[in-house]
């Protein structure tokens, strides 16, 4: 085994043993430790990256080397090691992006505490995306939801201590149906490494034997992982959770955490359960028509939404569905679609959550639609960012938002059924996300005196925050690659997809 194949599990343990260091260390020392951390993570998942392509097959990793029944594996592909080398860089740019702000809204006592918890959240993410152990998995989807519940609360004041109950009673309902789910899946097969319970599903699925209590494993699996990523109706906790957390976590939670679990999603899908199996059990079609009403409500919540960071939120409830409506296409191609759009969300996402901070700002700190008017001008890569973020999301060329639609365009017109729902739900949503988006950027860029408003005239420039400045120009050339350079990551993702049931 060469060394490079050590990398994954290293990186978790990485993220995992960084936490505790952070917690004896004092705020300033905390930081850096993360920040090399995530940026050494990084670059260790770019070479298993680049293993994994010059091999063109993925490898299994024995903990202790010892086999299944009695070792624990993770596996290693094309597609995980991608998803691990975007995770790492979107959560380095939110923590950078974040970092001016997370020291006015956190104590400074608490602030190293504010890391442990994001060691811990990579840590959980890059295990999700590696394990190759259904019940590993379920262990780290409780450290994750530990860690996210503590990004949200840590700036102790009502509303984001409501939030954080609220999220962590919603997460915890998903995390027993999950478990409960796990626990009938083990009852049927005797087995909890993931290639072993497929094995195992596929002579069930043969023999025709235990046909209810396995679609009743699916269906708990499913939806408590549902729950917990925030599709329509489950989405009840979004908007307080990320419209009163500090910047950084609004902009980590909302393009990585929810992502983790869908990743888990489509890991069980193929690599536990099998995707043909997953077809005749007919869960999908219920996800699509949760996902296609996602897309509808949480658009309209949007519009509705006075508040910046909750009507991003609201957004947020609406791409979800985007994601879980190609899953109910149920074709390798609508998975393509909703892995390239969890690419698409996590990049725009994050960056239109840090650059509506830099317009807030400039506008004596209101969020309020209103109060916003002009602050375009009063910071001018922040209205950048934001414009270029709201157009990705209505789908304009040039932008990854539009590759997304038209894969999901194109996967939708291979199926049979659910072409004409999903196209209009596809017209319905874009239009409705033009009209929020759209207004906002509007609203930002009217002079005030023109709107007869009276404003903040204070104005921020490059030099006055160029740490955030550079944060977001690396989201808009981020989000440019994926909408420019989108075939070779679809190819890239076809192959991973490929090899990763």
């Amino acid at each position: 085994m060469e060394l490079v194949q050590n990398f994954p599990f290293l990186t978790i343990i990485l993220a995992l043993f960084s936490g505790p260091l952070c917690s004896i260390l004092k705020s300033k020392a905390a930081k850096w430790v993360n920040t090399i951390v995530i940026a050494l993570i990084l670059v260790m998942s770019v070479a298993v990256l680049i293993f994994t392509i010059q091999t063109g097959e993925a490898y299994v990793y024995q903990m202790g080397h010892f086999s299944a029944p009695w070792g624990n594996e993770i596996r290693v592909g094309i597609l995980e090691a991608f998803m691990a080398v975007f995770f790492c860089v979107v959560m380095l740019l939110c923590m950078l992006g974040g970092r001016r702000e997370l020291a006015e809204e956190v104590e400074e006592t608490k602030q190293n505490l504010y890391y442990v918890m994001v060691g811990l959240l990579l840590s959980s993410l890059l295990a999700l995306i590696y394990t190759n152990d259904l019940f590993t998995a379920y262990v780290f989807v409780e450290i994750n939801t530990i860690s996210a519940c503590g990004l949200i609360m840590i700036r102790q004041n009502g509303r984001a201590i409501e939030a954080a109950t609220r999220y962590m009673i919603m997460s915890l309902l998903g995390s027993g149906l999950l478990l409960m789910g796990i626990c009938y899946l083990y009852d049927l097969t005797g087995h909890l490494l993931m290639s072993n319970i497929k094995e195992q599903v596929a002579l069930l699925q043969q023999s025709g034997e235990y046909h209810i209590p396995l679609l009743i494993a699916i269906t708990l699996m499913s939806v408590g992982l549902a729950i917990k990523s925030a599709l329509f109706p489950f989405h009840s906790w979004v908007p307080d959770a990320y419209g009163y957390s500090t910047l950084s976590s609004a902009a980590i939670l909302s393009s990585l955490v929810s992502k983790g679990y869908i990743f888990l999603v489509i890991k069980i899908f193929y690599r536990v359960i099998g995707f043909d199996v997953i077809r005749e059990s007919k869960v999908i079609n219920v996800l699509f028509v949760f996902g296609v009403l996602g897309m509808i409500f949480g658009s309209v919540n949007a519009i509705r939404e006075s508040n910046i960071r909750r009507m991003i939120a609201w957004s947020s409830v609406a791409q979800i569905g985007y994601i879980y409506m190609g899953f109910g296409l149920g074709t390798t191609a609508g998975m393509i679609a909703s892995l390239f759009h969890i690419l698409s969300h996590a990049a725009t996402k994050s960056m239109l959550f840090i650059s509506a901070s830099g317009l807030t700002d400039v506008s004596s700190h209101d969020t309020d639609f209103f109060g916003l008017t002009g602050s375009g001008y009063r910071n001018k890569i922040a209205g950048v960012a934001f414009t270029a973020g709201s157009l990705s999301m209505v789908g304009i060329p040039l932008f990854s938002g539009f590759i997304s639609k038209v894969l999901f365009a194109s996967a939708a017109y291979d199926t049979s059924g659910k072409l004409i729902p999903a196209m209009i739900a596809l017209a319905l949503s874009t239009l409705l996300n033009a009209i929020y988006f759209m207004k906002t950027v509007i609203r930002i860029y009217t002079p005030p005196h023109r709107a007869g408003i009276e404003t903040d005239t204070r104005t921020i420039t490059v030099r006055e925050q160029p740490q955030k400045t550079v944060v977001l120009v690396l989201f808009i050339a981020l989000n440019l690659v994926l909408g420019l350079g989108s075939q070779p990551i679809v190819n890239l993702l076809t192959k991973g997809l490929e090899m990763f049931g």
